[in-house]
C-alpha cells in the first residue's frame, strides 16, 4: 500500500477545495510546478488540463497535468507526466473531520515510464517527502487566504 501523507487544514472541504479548484494557483502549492502557462476552461473537470512549466531555469520544461477524476469537494485526481521517469497518478482525497477541519491526504504513483519499475516503497522514497511539503504549502496557501477573506 502506498504511503499517504496528511494534513489538518482548519477549514472546511469547500474552502480547501476551491485552491484545488483554481488551476492557476497550481504552481504555489504544487513542488515542482513553476510557472503556469494556461489553465483549461472548465478546470477542474474531469480532462480539463493545466499547462505549466516544471524544474529551475534554464532546465524547465513545458508538461501538462489532466484531471482524471473529481469528486468535488471530497476527491481529485490527476494524471501528471513526471519527465524523465514517465507519468503519476496523484489522488488527493478531502475528509471532513469537523465542519472548520478537513484532512488531505494525498498518494501518488508512478504508472508509466521507467518510474514503473521501482517498487513502491522506492517511490514512496522520492515522492513522499516531495507531497508532504506540497500538502504544507496547500495548508499555508489555504490557511492564509481565509484568514485575508479571500477564500
Amino acid at each position: 500500500m502506498p504511503a499517504e501523507p496528511s494534513v489538518q487544514i482548519p477549514l472546511p472541504a469547500e474552502d480547501v477545495f476551491a485552491i484545488l479548484a483554481d488551476g492557476w494557483l497550481y504552481g504555489l502549492w504544487v513542488v515542482g510546478a513553476t510557472h503556469i502557462r494556461k489553465v483549461d476552461p472548465g478546470w477542474p473537470d474531469t480532462g480539463s488540463r493545466i499547462h505549466h512549466s516544471v524544474g529551475g531555469w534554464p532546465l524547465t520544461r513545458n508538461d501538462t497535468t489532466e484531471v482524471l477524476v473529481v469528486d468535488a469537494p471530497h476527491r481529485l485526481e490527476l494524471g501528471a507526466r513526471l519527465w524523465p521517469a514517465g507519468a503519476a497518478r496523484i489522488r488527493l482525497n478531502l475528509i471532513e473531520r469537523r465542519p472548520d477541519l478537513t484532512e488531505v491526504r494525498m498518494v501518488e504513483r508512478v504508472y508509466q515510464g521507467p518510474g514503473r519499475l521501482l517498487p513502491g516503497v522506492a517511490q514512496d522514497l522520492v515522492l513522499v517527502p516531495r507531497n508532504r511539503e506540497s500538502l504544507r504549502r496547500l495548508t499555508a496557501l489555504a490557511v492564509g487566504r481565509a484568514a485575508t477573506g479571500m477564500t
